[in-house]
């Protein structure tokens, strides 16, 4: 039976008209530096699981990443002007922050098996400054699902203040560090003992992901890298 997810027409042409778009932008505003590319499976679905401070962490992912990756938003920029064209040009994957959507999941656990990279925040939302918070079981459920592994990835440089920094000709550095695959144990059980290895999955992921930041970037998972 054929796997149900596809990208429409009309999104993947878009796709290949927005991702060498950003990269201009970004080389124009910024000195831009990628390092681990080498770790990007070459097929296959998988997750990216970034750090989100700011809303340019996504864009700036999406405009580097070596294929065109499913991208996942909280369903309020669909009202914002601008970002809401975007992510609907784009096709990007509308959630609900905070609410279990089991459609939703299933949505993003096809993409990955259809052998799409999906773009995840496992902090469930931006930070608004540097330091990591705690990661949400929602990757992790979705790796498990789908069988796939998790590439780690560090964004450092797109603070809320990018932009106006970015206007004043400052150029401000941004650093996207991709850490190797990760393949997370399998979660076993059932209610209470699930949800405990879902959440420990994730922790791995975030622990993996705050080894890839400086220091500032840390925040509560600091520790498991001192």
């Amino acid at each position: 039976m054929p796997n149900p997810y596809s990208v429409p027409l009309h999104n993947r042409i878009m796709r290949r008209i927005f991702r060498p778009s950003f990269r201009l932008l970004f080389h124009l505003l910024s000195p831009v530096k990628i390092s681990g590319r080498e770790n990007v499976p070459a097929r296959g679905g998988y997750l990216i699981a970034i750090n989100h401070v700011s809303t340019y962490d996504p864009p700036f992912v999406v405009a580097f990443w070596p294929a065109p990756p499913e991208a996942v938003g909280a369903v309020e920029i669909w009202s914002r002007p601008g970002q809401s064209q975007l992510a609907r040009l784009y096709g990007a994957i509308q959630v609900h922050r905070g609410e279990y959507d089991r459609s939703l999941l299933e949505t993003m656990v096809a993409a990955v098996q259809a052998g799409r990279p999906l773009v995840i925040a496992p902090e469930g939302g931006r930070s608004h400054q540097p330091g990591l918070r705690q990661g949400m079981p929602g990757a992790a459920y979705i790796a498990d699902k789908a069988g796939a592994p998790v590439i780690p990835v560090g964004i450092v440089g797109t603070t809320r203040d990018y932009i106006q920094r970015a206007r004043r000709g400052l150029r401000p550095p941004l650093e996207m560090r991709i850490g190797e695959p990760l393949h997370l144990p399998a979660v076993p059980g059932r209610g209470a003992e699930r949800r405990a290895a879902l959440q420990e999955n994730t922790d791995l992921v975030m622990a993996r992901l705050a080894a890839l930041l400086p220091e500032e970037y840390r925040g509560i998972y600091a520790e498991k890298n001192s």
